[in-house]
């Protein structure tokens, strides 16, 4: 059986060790044995536990109403009974009398191990919850742990995250003790501990990664605009800055495309489109379309609505397998994109806004060999070569990219374009 000194130097080390506050561990303690108390003496008692905080010793007190008739001896006391303790008591009075049990240490003890055991749970909970977060937002290294069902258990540093199946990149093995880049989502508390959701597909993962790897990003001189992603597929990055002796895209693509080679290989060899941003929506999307030379765009603010005429032959360069380029530019700039050819537009008014509620923009007029895409927009030959990196054969091998189960989930035909008038959106 623990003691009253005992008891004291058990709390004073836990308080110590866990960071918690003595006294929250004594008022725990005493509230539990006012619980156990009233297994004994009845649920309708009015009871508290004092425990003295230097020697350890405890009394458990009942407070009682003086009555003129005591119909139940644990809530009432008789006037002359009370006046015995004090002469000064009265009806309605409250009396404060010690009616600690004789095997009250026995109980005291088991009680008291039970709280401070779950005193340092919650604050080891509360420690995590408190560390993780500072994390949400952000992207941590994770630890592959063991699958459950579809999803993926990582392990964060004293702290496991699910990977839900939606929240994995296509195509990627997860084998027990790899260790990946993961976003937190969310960080929530819940009864049994900090849950933590991560990701691998969300676009902020990349903008994180950017901001690992490029100072200029971190240091806040270039600045990452928008992020476009088709998660282990491919993803456009529109970069920024008002500091004119620097070059963006140089930052990110880095000597010899070091700095983008490393992000790109974090997440398995996906593509990525570093994009010049400029605040001229014409212009931000001529180059967004990239690899495609662009001759053409006309807007519609009102409606975030651009139409575009490229080349003949850039015109599924531009579209892009099943859509993706378009598609990709279109959600990096948040405007709805119409593609046709030069030779589609030739003869039609594609780039009258009739509706009178649009407002037509200034028109951008280039030569498709001097298109924006291709003067602002970084690529090298080996992402980037028309013929090399639209292959079909080597880049979109039907059975790898294109699982037809899957087609229905990332790509439908209806949603982002046709046959007459291909739209991204």
């Amino acid at each position: 059986m623990v003691n009253g000194k005992e008891l004291i130097a058990a709390i004073a080390q836990v308080a110590q060790e866990k960071g918690i506050d003595k006294e929250i561990i004594f008022e725990a303690i005493e509230s539990s044995l006012v619980s156990a108390c009233r297994r004994q003496f009845g649920q309708q008692a009015n009871l508290r536990v004092v425990i003295d905080r230097e020697d350890g010793k405890y009394i458990v007190i009942a407070q009682k109403t003086v009555s003129s008739e005591v119909e139940d001896p644990m809530l009432h006391i008789s006037l002359e009974d009370a006046r015995k303790i004090n002469a000064q008591y009265e009806l309605e009075d409250l009396v404060d009398i010690t009616v600690t049990p004789k095997d009250f240490g026995r109980i005291a003890a088991q009680t008291a191990k039970q709280v401070v055991v779950q005193k340092i749970r919650e604050a080891e909970r509360e420690r995590l919850y408190n560390e993780f977060i500072t994390k949400e937002h952000d992207v941590v290294t994770a630890i592959v742990q063991r699958r459950d069902r579809r999803n993926v258990i990582v392990s964060l540093g004293g702290l496991d995250a699910t990977l839900a199946a939606g929240e994995q990149m296509p195509r990627e093995r997860y084998e027990f003790g790899d260790r990946i880049k993961v976003y937190v989502m969310e960080v929530k508390q819940s009864s049994k501990g900090p849950m933590v959701q991560v990701s691998r597909t969300h676009p902020d993962l990349l903008r994180r990664l950017f901001e690992q790897e490029v100072p200029e990003i971190f240091d806040g001189v270039v600045e990452v605009k928008s992020v476009a992603r088709e998660a282990g597929s491919r993803s456009k990055v529109a970069v920024h800055t008002v500091h004119p002796h620097v070059d963006p895209i140089g930052s990110c693509v880095g000597q010899g495309g070091q700095r983008v080679n490393i992000i790109s290989g974090e997440l398995r060899g996906e593509k990525l489109d570093i994009i010049m941003f400029n605040p001229d929506p014409a212009k931000f999307i001529a180059a967004a379309l990239s690899p495609s030379k662009v001759v053409t765009v006309a807007t519609s603010p009102y409606e975030q609505e651009a139409r575009v005429i490229v080349p003949d032959h850039q015109l599924s360069l531009a579209i892009g397998k099943e859509g993706q380029n378009a598609r990709l530019a279109a959600r990096l700039t948040g405007w709805r994109i119409d593609i046709k050819s030069e030779a589609q537009a030739r003869g039609t008014d594609f780039l009258q806004f009739t509706k009178p509620e649009f407002v037509e923009s200034e028109k951008i007029e280039t030569d498709a060999p001097e298109a924006v895409a291709a003067e602002e927009t970084y690529y090298e030959d080996d992402y980037y070569d028309d013929e090399e990196y639209y292959d079909d054969e080597e880049y979109y091998d039907d059975d790898e990219y294109y699982d037809d189960d899957e087609d229905d989930e990332y790509y439908d035909d209806d949603e982002y374009y046709d046959e007459s008038e291909t739209t991204a959106q």
